[in-house]
């Protein structure tokens, strides 16, 4: 005989949620004799009914939530997610939205260091304009306080070539743009990053655009720019663009504000500008920081750094994938003449003995080679003699140099100088240089 459930008798009760009025009158249940074995049977019955009901309460008390997100039956309530809610997150990340959230990399970790990392990719961007237009620097760094010494305004001017109009922009106002990164020389800066860097961290910590003022030569006005830096999509945004008159023939003067702080002593800015004036002493530099007095650093030598010259990279520095692109990009040219246009000190001889090495036919086309046999070859470059890249792209102060420059700034009874040979590491050559100053007033 069967009868209603007693879960069927109660009366619902006003205002009871939705999911418990679907619970109350959901189940009935059969109540006859049963032996033990169909007892059983109908106990994992009912539990696979309970099991129903909780999923009815669950769609009914939260009808909002996703079949992705539900929680699993007999889970902790955790929050699942398909491949295809996954995939829709996936998005394209700009160089200056990494750089924002990763400016440490960029020199940018504290206020102290990001004052000096500002000056210092001013300073180095008129540094290399001017020995690159073959004119003597005159460099002016000016520091000023702002908001009570909370924020201070960097404004560095030089006597450079300028900057064309059109140019303007994309230099101060982009990430990873410049000339210099495809070119194997020496140069202070490589990356196109450092000053407009240097931008986006006073845009971000003051709100202030860039102020740069860039004059190519003295019959044409200077054309002066507002700049911020669109971090979504890496490119400038011009916010005023005209023209002034200025009182110097040609240059560019860069202005930031920025949130830092100035600091005395190693590591500051005032170390930095000294060291910097000792190891340019063809250079004038004025400096007028934000406390104390201003300081001019006069040249000690008419004489400009020799001019590098672009070179080809050297085969000890060339790492194995490089290799691989190297030839594969070595259209319709041997082995052996993909060596030697490719790679400086590489003479006919030469390819040939590393070829014989590593066991390689030199006459084979070099972008058909297998990556076995490209190894084959990396491997075989480290077994050959090959000379010492040529010095000619990197430009050393030179000792007479470097001792005039210890004399610019300090008062000794002995000055040494040493400059190396230039030696290579992965494909660049380097030279170190070194000065000592002993005895006399210095402490």
């Amino acid at each position: 005989m069967a009868r209603r459930s007693g879960l069927a008798n109660k009366k619902s009760k006003v205002g009871a949620d939705k999911g418990q009025l679907l619970l109350d009158s959901f189940v009935t249940t059969n109540v006859v004799p049963l032996d033990r074995k169909r007892r059983e049977k109908s106990k994992k019955s009912h539990e696979k009914v309970k099991a129903v009901q909780q999923n009815v309460i669950l769609e009914a008390a939260a009808p909002d939530l996703t079949e992705a997100s539900r929680p699993e039956a007999g889970g902790k309530g955790r929050r699942r997610a398909t491949a295809e809610v996954l995939a829709a997150k996936q998005r394209d990340i700009s160089v200056a939205e990494f750089f924002t959230k990763n400016r440490h990399l960029l020199g940018f970790d504290n206020p102290a260091r990001a004052l000096l990392t500002t000056v210092k990719e001013a300073v180095d961007n008129g540094l290399d304009a001017c020995e690159e237009a073959g004119i003597l620097p005159d460099l002016k760094i000016i520091i000023s306080p702002l908001n009570a010494g909370e924020r201070f305004r960097v404004e560095v001017v030089d006597n450079g070539p300028g900057i064309i109009k059109a140019q303007i922009p994309k230099i101060f106002g982009k990430l990873l743009y410049g000339s210099k990164f495809h070119t194997l020389k020496q140069a202070r800066g490589q990356q196109g990053i450092g000053i407009s860097a240097a931008g986006m961290y006073g845009q971000l910590t003051t709100g202030a655009p860039m102020v740069i003022v860039s004059k190519v030569r003295d019959s044409l006005p200077a054309s002066k720019f507002l700049l911020r830096i669109d971090m979504q999509r890496n490119r400038p945004e011009i916010l005023q663009e005209t023209q002034v008159a200025v009182d110097w023939p040609h240059g560019t003067s860069v202005s930031i504000d920025l949130e830092s702080t100035y600091k005395k002593g190693p590591h500051s800015v005032d170390d930095y500008v000294e060291l910097t004036a000792v190891a340019n002493p063809h250079a004038t530099i004025f400096y007028k920081p934000p406390e104390g007095d201003e300081v001019r650093y006069e040249r000690t030598s008419a004489e400009l750094p020799p001019e590098t010259r672009e070179m080809k990279p050297h085969p000890y520095g060339v790492e194995l994938g490089m290799l691989i692109k190297i030839f594969q990009g070595s259209r319709k040219l041997k082995i052996r003449a993909a060596l030697m246009h490719n790679f400086a000190r590489v003479s006919s001889r030469i390819a040939s003995e590393i070829c014989t090495k590593a066991g390689v036919n030199e006459e084979a086309a070099a972008e058909k080679l297998p990556p076995e046999q490209v190894e084959a070859v990396y491997k075989a470059i480290r077994q050959v003699k090959i000379m010492a890249p040529p010095s000619k792209s990197v430009a050393p102060i030179g000792e007479d140099l470097i001792i005039a420059g210890l004399k610019r700034k300090f008062e000794a009874d002995y000055y040494f100088s040493c400059t190396r040979p230039p030696a290579v590491y992965r494909g660049n050559p380097f030279i170190i240089e070194a000065g000592i100053a002993y005895g006399g007033k210095l402490p």
